[in-house]
């Protein structure tokens, strides 16, 4: 643990890619192999299971601690973070562990899942004794569930590539499916992980995904990319970004974000492919009546379930839109020119003649103006744009341009202009300032005016810009609970957002989708804030005449919804 929490402190207190990687480096090559195999399971993206409920570690760090309830408070509301408010408010520990990051992980974290109060209250005072501040923060993160460090898995990789001497494309397929959470990290599987390359690399071990290949977000005109006959043109759908793998006689779905999603999908589990087969594709809601996508509303009402009735299979449909082949006759085909691999993908989608797996149209334009046109139709296809496939690209690792490139040529995003009305610190090296925000539009129809919250953003500002608000944020605040700060409404932004729709869950009735910070407005006064009226129409310009909005699910999506 000493050295687990002595590297997330040296990751979490730079931005230096080089100091992280040399940290990363310097950890993985002394680290014995059943530490250094969970340290990559946290690293690569794998959330720790809420062991202790953060009601309880409040209750006992104030009992352990020996402060009143009132001044414990006062730390957290001065720190915003309560791991690392318990971590310094307890008295130094009365001895030193040297127990490693494994046997905390399977022996003492795990048993407290479940178990009485009066026994994990005994085990925290004990773990507590016995930890410095760092590594009780450290603790209190796995713990609660609340982990988080500041490391991209690619650098991850690049690490893992340079102590291993291998290839790190070879070392990030390795890694998928590493952070499913339903296989416990070990020694053996992170000395398999950097073992020396076998040329039997591509004859990938059980149901495990290949890396997905991502694209790049065109920024200019297509125009500049060379003549349309040179690219292979797909609408960009909204949906789950998966890989159909078929091996050892059964199927597995797998997210982008490496969560095992089967089971949820019962539908495509039951699609019938030869062995050795992977597929890369979009988990859509589809509606056969319109043979058409339906809004990403419906198929979170099928992610937030883990109950699947008849009736809701039926009513949401799921399928999997194809569109790139990975694995055909368990040989590795992603070398193959896209065009190439397009045609087998063809074949395959024919021969297997079912409902649930389609294949993802090709889009044709006589030059780069005639497919604008049809770009300019995407929400009314419930789509967010284009797809711009290099023929002759090869099927990547991750988001490179070595061997070919994908293009998302995405819509505009809606946007509005609203009022920050909440905000609260950031993580990592942004914990001290306020960079998470609450942003309200007001509403007219009850008589009185008044600000209603729509959306939370964090992203989109400069480090210098972020300065500022906060400078604002602090000048302008009216209340204090817990890390929230409420302010007096003297700020406009420019938020921007892919989707819409109605949403029982939140103040306003609506919910907006991948929201994020376009532009501060100094130059619209608070008063010519947009309104609920103005969300309301474009709620229903996304539904369309005649249709009807779909309303969100309970519960935040689990898996990872992201396209490509």
């Amino acid at each position: 643990m000493r050295e687990f929490a002595r590297l997330y402190a040296e990751l979490d207190e730079t931005t230096a890619t080089n100091r992280k990687l040399e940290a990363l480096q310097n950890y993985f090559s002394r680290a014995a192999p059943e530490n250094a195999a969970w340290a990559v399971y946290f690293l690569a993206g794998g959330k720790p299971r809420q062991a202790v409920p953060s009601k309880l570690l409040w209750q006992y760090a104030i009992e352990y601690s020996g402060l009143d309830e009132w001044l414990f408070d006062e730390c957290y509301q001065a720190v915003g973070d309560m791991a690392e408010t318990i971590a310094h408010i307890l008295p130094p520990p009365a001895r030193r562990s040297d127990i490693g990051l494994a046997e905390w992980m399977e022996q003492r974290i795990g048993p407290l899942r479940g178990a009485d109060p009066g026994t994990i209250r005994e085990a925290l005072f004990g773990y507590w004794n016995e930890l410095d501040w760092r590594e009780r923060f450290l603790l209190i993160k796995l713990i609660g569930g609340g982990f988080r460090v500041g490391v991209s898995r690619l650098l991850v990789t690049r690490a893992l590539a340079n102590i291993a001497a291998v290839d790190s494309k070879l070392i990030a397929q390795r890694l998928m499916g590493w952070t499913d959470g339903t296989v416990r990290p070990t020694a053996s599987g992170f000395l398999q992980l950097i073992s020396p390359q076998s040329d039997e690399e591509h004859k990938l071990r059980g149901g495990q995904p290949y890396p997905f290949f991502l694209a790049h977000p065109l920024q200019g005109e297509p125009a500049a990319l060379g003549e349309v006959d040179d690219w292979l043109v797909e609408w960009k759908y909204d949906g789950i970004r998966a890989q159909l793998v078929r091996r050892g006689g059964q199927n597995y779905l797998w997210s982008r974000g490496e969560d095992l999603i089967t089971e949820r999908f019962p539908e495509l589990a039951a699609i019938r492919l030869p062995e050795g087969t992977v597929i890369d594709g979009e988990v859509l809601v589809w509606n056969h009546a319109q043979d058409a996508p339906a809004p990403f509303a419906e198929l979170q009402r099928r992610i937030g379930r883990k109950n699947l009735s008849a009736k809701l299979l039926a009513e949401l449909p799921a399928v999997l839109v194809s569109y790139d082949l990975l694995e055909l006759d368990g040989v590795d085909v992603r070398a193959l020119p896209q065009h190439e691999r397009r045609a087998l993908l063809e074949t395959q989608v024919e021969q297997a003649a079912q409902p649930a797996l389609k294949i993802s149209p090709l889009v044709h334009g006589a030059g780069w103006a005639a497919l604008a046109e049809l770009r300019a139709g995407s929400r009314e296809r419930c789509v967010e744009g284009m797809m711009l496939k290099a023929r002759d690209a090869q099927y990547g690792v991750g988001r490179t341009k070595d061997v070919g490139t994908w293009w998302k040529w995405k819509i505009d995003p809606y946007s509005v202009d609203a009022v920050l009305v909440y905000a609260q610190p950031g993580h990592g090296r942004r914990a001290s300032l306020y960079t998470d925000y609450t942003f309200a539009v007001w509403d007219d129809s009850e008589g009185e005016r008044r600000l209603v919250p729509f959306a939370k953003a964090y992203s989109g500002l400069t480090d210098a810009e972020i300065a500022q608000v906060d400078a604002a944020i602090r000048k302008t605040t009216v209340e204090k609970f817990g890390p929230v700060r409420s302010v007096r409404p003297t700020m406009v932004f420019e938020i921007g957002f892919e989707g819409i729709q109605q949403s029982s869950r939140h103040k306003a009735g609506i919910a907006v989708r991948f929201p994020r910070i376009l532009r501060r407005r100094d130059d619209k006064p608070v008063e010519d804030a947009d309104t609920l009226g103005t969300l309301k129409a474009l709620l229903a310009v996304a539904v369309g005449p005649g249709g009807s909005a779909a309303q969100d699910g309970p519960g935040r999506a689990p898996v990872d919804a992201k396209g490509v």
